[in-house]
């Protein structure tokens, strides 16, 4: 199969909106502009303190880097304000968690536990249709690259509606089927609908190997991406996810849109849907 990479961008300046309404010389115009999150790699910088409100870089040797104090201040900007889902002692918490002095949090760019999910729109079969599309860095090379590691599409699902189903009697192979070489197998492909019925109880599809031969069977047209947000587990015991808000306003840009406490057994859960892996 041939690997799909999406090229991701870097480069726009970063600051802290200070509570005056300017940055320093900036007006307050100014100031709503840098202290939107405009891109992804500024969300993970101001999460981990790796630059000033200036939009200066941060390094390992600098005595400013990953500042605990610049940390907590960084950490409160980039959360979606207008939400109601996210309660400020859940806030408080993870923040205390990530700020810890003994064992902070930093979030890894090229680290693993974090997705893409682009919903997407196609042409399936001559119907319009959307497609959820999930992408994690893939390391190659001397770099790395973003690669599909599942999809979602409803019509996908329902060819396994049955999957796991053992209440009808009527479509099963008869456990002494061996001993007739299996000639009442017949009936299993004369019914394709009901094909789901035949597999094993514990099977999960593969929804990203149909999409592939879809797509290279012709059945499956590309048209644009809808919407695109970020789902990270990289801080244990939470999981939060990252989508886009476009407001002028300085709590805007890419920002903290949900997040819940999840237990190990959660997290493997979770982490299934956005990869074909069992």
């Amino acid at each position: 199969m041939r690997t799909f990479a999406v090229i991701f961008l870097f480069s726009l300046p970063i600051t802290l909106f200070c509570q005056n309404g300017s940055i320093g010389d900036f007006t307050p115009d100014e100031s709503i502009f840098y202290a939107q999150t405009k891109q992804v790699n500024q969300f993970f910088r101001r999460f981990n303190a790796e630059e000033d409100a200036k939009g200066k870089r941060f390094y390992s040797k600098d005595s400013t880097f990953r500042d605990l104090k610049s940390r907590k201040k960084f950490l409160n900007i980039i959360f979606d304000n207008s939400n109601g889902l996210i309660s400020n002692a859940e806030k408080n918490d993870f923040i205390e968690l990530v700020t810890n002095k003994k064992s902070p949090v930093f979030l890894d760019f090229h680290g693993n536990n974090w997705f893409a999910e682009v919903t997407s729109s196609f042409i399936y079969k001559k119907e319009k249709v959307n497609i959820i599309l999930y992408l994690k860095l893939e390391h190659q090379n001397l770099g790395y690259k973003w690669v599909f590691s599942n999809v979602y599409f409803t019509n996908f699902n329902e060819y396994f509606s049955h999957l796991g189903d053992t209440s009808n009697l009527q479509m099963i192979l008869h456990p002494l089927s061996h001993e007739i070489d299996f000639m009442n197998i017949h009936k299993v492909f004369e019914d394709p609908g009901n094909l789901d019925y035949y597999l094993e109880r514990n099977y999960i599809p593969d929804q990203l190997a149909l999409f592939v031969a879809e797509m290279k069977n012709g059945n499956l047209k590309f048209e644009a991406v809808k919407n695109v947000k970020f789902h990270f587990f990289q801080v244990q015991g939470w999981y939060f996810e990252v989508s886009y808000f476009n407001r002028n306003e300085a709590n805007s840009g890419w920002l903290i849109s949900n997040m819940i406490k999840i237990n190990t057994k959660d997290k493997k859960e979770l982490i299934r849907n956005y990869t074909h892996d069992n």
